[in-house]
């Protein structure tokens, strides 16, 4: 099982970017699927983006698509999290996932996912 330590987040003004970055451990990195979650208050869990293996992405929803871009670098074990134009309502902790289950389908079945950080906190001010 790997373990995962997310960085980058922080206060950002609405308008502005912040690069996630989620650390995995172990040398079995490449072969897992990775995701990127986020919880804001009050609300439930919601999938962002996933990334497989070989680099087929899926995103949570058509809005994050042209702001938020996930990415990854087996060779430095870490998947990434480019948010640009960022939105209050981007305001969240944002988790990284991994394994478990097959990146295209990481959002329907989170219960399944093998490996979680431990968050780090985004919040966009207006």
């Amino acid at each position: 099982q790997v373990q995962l330590v997310e960085s980058g987040g922080g206060l950002v003004q609405a308008g502005g970017s912040l690069r996630l970055s989620c650390a995995g451990s172990g040398r079995t990195f490449s072969n897992y699927a990775m995701g990127w979650f986020r919880q804001a208050p009050g609300k439930e869990r919601e999938f962002v983006a996933s990334i497989s293996f070989n680099g087929l992405i899926t995103y949570g929803q058509d809005s994050l698509k042209g702001r938020f871009t996930i990415s990854r670098d087996n060779a430095k074990n870490t998947v990434y999290l480019q948010m640009n134009s960022l939105k209050p309502e981007d305001t969240a902790v944002y988790y990284c996932a991994a394994g478990g289950v097959a990146a295209h389908i990481m959002g329907a079945m989170a219960y399944r996912i093998a490996s979680w950080g431990q968050g780090t906190q985004v919040t966009v001010s207006s």
